[in-house]
């Protein structure tokens, strides 16, 4: 199981929120969304296919590969059986065990102050193409 989701940079990413890493379908960022790395993804929670959500929900480990331009960061996380999917704009990674609406993988092992800061540079440009893609490991 392996999927792909595509979003754009943004001039206003930031990258420095130490708990989380998210991506959203909204065109805009505002200053104060510091956990959103990319924007205009083409999926969010509520559009995963069924069999992602089902391969999620029975818990283990998913490996996150983002890559903007020629720079690849990995975030290890995990699944759970208490996440629900629902949010239609949003995807968080979170390194707590946190769920809410827009919750993908708990217990991740970075967050994007954790991200190398010239791939957090790479995703200040608008042309800038984030490949976000999951896999069960």
């Amino acid at each position: 199981m392996v999927m792909e989701i595509i979003a754009s940079g943004h001039a206003n990413v930031l990258g420095t929120h130490p708990t989380t890493i998210e991506i959203t379908k909204e065109a805009e960022l505002s200053l104060q969304g510091n956990c959103i790395i990319a924007v205009r993804a083409d999926t969010a929670c509520s559009d995963l296919p069924e069999e992602i959500k089902k391969e999620i929900l029975g818990g283990g480990k998913f490996k996150v590969t983002l890559q903007a331009g020629e720079l690849t960061e990995e975030v290890i996380g995990e699944g759970s059986p208490n996440l629900f999917f629902i949010h239609h704009t949003d995807i968080v990674l979170r390194k707590s065990e946190f769920i809410d609406d827009r919750t993908l993988l708990v217990n991740c092992d970075k967050a994007c102050s954790d991200l190398n800061r010239e791939f957090i540079e790479e995703l200040k440009n608008p042309e800038t193409k984030l490949h976000f893609t999951i896999e069960k490991i």
